[in-house]
């Protein structure tokens, strides 16, 4: 079972930048972690500062059902294309779905879970997937990369975040 859980908006480890992994093997438990949360949640992508952990580790996996695991350390992104607007939500930001301008392939290096470093190309729903959670590790959020209008439209569900969260 999961020792961690997920952070919700607006708590502030959600903003803090994630530092590069030294030792792959230190994270493997995180790794795991992450896993039983994004397969709990049914999500298909987490990263690790969404439970408080600020390094750059995210797990993906988007058949929705642990048929595509995929673990990134270290994660750069090489190159992006094909910009379009995706719907998008977050488990960190419960109850927002929200229309992002985001591109939809990506070049990425990173090392996997035995630390061999990789080069891949993603597209499509693994493209912005990976792209989603590669922004956790800089501590954006996809509601940052909302149009004005559309932040205007979501002011006050964000703000009852922010007065629960002021509350506990």
């Amino acid at each position: 079972m999961a020792r961690r859980s997920v952070l919700e908006y607006p708590d502030a480890r959600l903003r803090v930048r994630a530092v590069a992994v030294e030792d792959v093997a230190t994270v493997q438990p995180l790794i795991d972690d992450l896993i039983e949360l994004m397969t709990a949640s049914k999500a298909i992508g987490l990263a690790a500062p969404q439970v408080g952990e600020a390094v750059r580790v995210v797990v993906t996996d988007v058949s929705g059902a642990g048929a595509a695991v995929e673990a990134f350390i270290n994660p750069e992104v090489l190159s992006t294309k094909y910009p379009g607007m995706v719907e998008e939500s977050c488990l960190s930001v419960p109850g927002i779905v929200a229309s992002v301008p985001r591109a939809t392939w990506v070049q990425v290096r990173h090392l996997d879970r035995s630390g061999e470093l990789r080069v891949r190309e993603f597209e499509g729903l693994p493209a912005v997937c990976l792209l989603h959670e590669l922004d956790h590790l800089d501590g954006t959020l996809f509601i940052d990369r909302l149009p004005w209008f559309t932040r205007l439209r979501l002011w006050r569900p964000l703000r009852e975040a922010r007065r629960r969260a002021d509350r506990v």
